[in-house]
């Protein structure tokens, strides 16, 4: 089971890069770096590549609008020859206030547009003259728009690999059945085992269904905040300040993607409070109203034993990969938690 983590730069980013090679050592598998609204992912991503060996690095997510599909093909191929192979195309569909909020692009079609994207993805890695006629996006521009001179080109460097693994953050039922027909890794948000095949199940099923039977299958990672360790339990109730901010303040009232799968993974009537109380300016009691249940279930924060109980939970769910947000005040910590989780892993 490979161990994943978002990297965090809020310190500094050369300062997060120092301690993801001191992961590495200690067993990292992979990166992701964010992106939203801050520096670009990319530039991070190839400081990355130059600085460690093995850990594979993942854009965590960069957003569909921002980049034209082959602008997207060429950075990945970029990455992955600078890593010697080592990239993963993470990509998602952000939301409507930072895509027309930040990039001023409408926020249509996320499904539509992410099918069509991975297609031209495949098509620039394999080296074909890109050809691609969808609803979305023609590629050459028709000759009735634009100047009418564009012509099918391919990339002019050879990719490391012809087929570089696509990751896709979904949360929607018409947008994770997509993820599990095309993408190579799903990356969900507010992830329990519990709640999984209620929430998921059958988005998951349908989309399988359809995949290319030639693909492997679909890598899913989840897993929650990492602290291994008796009397650690109190360590959950960090998670209620972000968590409290998805819920409860991450879009409009009537458009909160995590709202709704708050809602649908048994808390239907804390969703509602925690959004009132947040929107309404009250965000410590929205955070106390986060269940401690919730807590416990979506974090390996715990004695060994627990934290193996839901490692456990999260592999019967469907998960193959985790993904982790290591606790602790200093890289030292962080890095002893990797290593009892990496330990724990390995042994079962």
């Amino acid at each position: 089971m490979q161990i994943s983590t978002l990297l965090s730069y809020a310190g500094g980013f050369k300062d997060a890069v120092e301690e993801i090679k001191q992961l590495e050592s200690a067993g990292l598998d992979m990166v992701w770096v964010p992106e939203a609204y801050s520096f670009d992912a990319p530039s991070a991503m190839g400081y990355l590549a130059a600085n460690t060996e093995r850990v594979i690095i993942a854009s965590g997510i960069l957003p569909i609008y921002s980049r034209t599909p082959t602008l997207l093909a060429m950075t990945a191929a970029g990455i992955d020859y600078l890593s010697d192979g080592r990239c993963m195309l993470g990509l998602g569909a952000s939301g409507p206030q930072v895509i027309e909020g930040f990039h001023g692009v409408p926020y249509e079609a996320p499904v539509g547009k992410m099918k069509e994207i991975v297609e031209i993805c495949r098509m620039v890695w394999r080296r074909d003259r890109v050809q691609h006629m969808g609803k979305h996006f023609q590629i050459p521009l028709p000759q009735d728009r634009g100047t009418g001179l564009g012509k099918p080109l391919k990339i002019i460097n050879h990719p490391v690999r012809e087929d570089i693994p696509i990751a896709i953050a979904s949360l929607g039922p018409t947008s994770v059945e997509t993820t599990a027909e095309i993408a190579d890794a799903w990356l969900p948000a507010f992830y329990t085992a519990e709640a999984a095949s209620a929430v998921w199940g059958e988005a998951l099923t349908t989309g399988a269904s359809k995949r290319d039977p030639k693909r492997a299958p679909l890598d899913i990672f989840a897993g929650g905040s990492v602290a291994i360790g008796e009397g650690l339990e109190d360590l959950r109730d960090l998670s209620r300040p972000g968590a409290a901010l998805y819920i409860g303040g991450m879009g409009a009232r009537s458009k909160n993607f995590y709202n709704d799968i708050f809602s649908k993974s048994g808390y239907a009537k804390e969703a509602k409070i925690i959004q009132d109380l947040y929107l309404s300016g009250e965000k410590k009691a929205a955070e106390e109203a986060i269940p401690a249940e919730y807590l416990a279930n979506s974090s390996l924060i715990g004695p060994e034993s627990f934290v193996k109980e839901r490692i456990h939970a999260l592999e019967e769910s469907g998960v193959t990969s985790l993904n982790v947000n290591l606790m602790g005040q200093e890289t030292a910590e962080r890095v002893t938690q990797l290593e009892k989780l990496r330990n724990l892993v390995d042994s079962m």
